[in-house]
């Protein structure tokens, strides 16, 4: 599988600051006005880690590699809110990138140079379903496997955004009408729908 982007989830009324400023770190972000999705006790789980010879995880900014994931599918009721933005694979040669081969707070990540990527499992990534009714841990490690990441430290730029995908029209004109840009796609499947 070739990887063509990275993604990442956000309410439809965040994408004209996102245009302004980028994707913010958890850091950067909260000196602004937004709306977010994360989750409080995994945010409090964030705030916890350090990144081995770098900076504390809520310093860099994070997008998945494939946004139809665990998190996305707790937030599914909020689709018609939310978009995933397109971002480039341009970002893994920003100074600092990281990538994770599952979500940041799990307790067996590993974070590596983006040279690391190579190593990465994309088809057990983008797997349209990480469930396994006969084997529990099997389910776990791959619900985290599906959150894996990119952080780039600080923000990651406007220029480096390509378009979005929105689950239906009407989220399609929520996002033209706050002057949004780029391309849009309808992808109802990505949002669990």
């Amino acid at each position: 599988m070739k990887l063509t982007e990275f993604q990442n989830i956000t309410p439809i009324e965040n994408t004209p600051s996102i245009l302004r400023n980028g994707i913010l770190s958890h850091a950067e972000a909260s000196k602004l006005p937004h709306h977010s999705v994360a989750l409080q006790e995994v945010q409090d789980k964030r705030d916890k880690i350090q990144i081995s010879g770098g900076r504390a995880l809520h310093e860099y900014a994070n997008v998945y590699f494939h946004a139809r994931n665990p998190m996305m599918s707790r937030r599914r009721n909020e689709a018609h809110s939310l978009c995933v933005l397109r971002v480039s694979t341009e970002i893994l040669k920003i100074p600092g990138a990281v990538i994770t081969d599952q979500n940041a707070v799990s307790k067996y990540v590993k974070f590596s140079a983006p040279d690391r990527l190579k190593l990465m499992d994309l088809d057990y990534i983008f797997a349209a379903n990480w469930k396994h009714p006969d084997n529990q841990i099997e389910e776990w490690r791959h619900s985290s496997a599906k959150c894996a990441e990119v952080l780039i430290p600080k923000n990651i730029p406007p220029d480096y955004l390509l378009g979005a995908y929105v689950v239906d029209d009407a989220a399609r004109n929520e996002l033209i009408r706050i002057g949004f840009t780029l391309p849009i796609e309808t992808q109802a499947d990505l949002f669990f729908h």
